[in-house]
């Protein structure tokens, strides 16, 4: 599997909510960056693939996901680079959250090594906090 279809393989298991299946296509020494304020329940810093599955069973239970579109991928060498569209809603409050993302993916072995997410965390943490906080 070349790292593009490795990565549309990703893509296609996180829309399914397989967090099993997402797992067994990480490297054993898979590091997970996800930039943004503590207020976004799954930012911060993964290594290992017990924290990185933790990541995405974090992602996946504390939004509703309508729209998570990955408009180009561009691939260079054992990079990847994903440039889409999402639309969220907090299960916390029902917030909406709309962005852009780039997600930067560097794979090793036929598996993904490190994954960095980008987007506007400034929508996410308003959607988190909600109103009155």
């Amino acid at each position: 599997m070349t790292n593009l279809e490795l990565t549309q393989e990703i893509f296609v298991r996180f829309g399914n909510h397989d967090v099993d299946g997402i797992v067994e296509l990480l490297h054993d020494d898979c590091v997970i960056d996800f930039y943004g304020p503590e207020v976004i329940p799954y930012a911060g810093h993964y290594e290992g693939k017990a924290a990185c599955r933790g990541f995405f069973d974090t992602v996946l239970t504390s939004v509703n996901i309508h729209v998570f579109e990955a408009e180009d991928f561009v691939c260079e060498g054992s990079k990847v680079i994903v440039v889409g569209r999402l639309r969220l809603t907090t299960k916390v409050n029902g917030n909406e959250i709309k962005s852009p993302f780039v997600h930067v993916i560097e794979c090793k072995d036929g598996r993904w090594l490190h994954f960095r997410d980008f987007m506007n965390t400034a929508v996410a943490q308003e959607a988190f906090l909600g109103h009155g906080h």
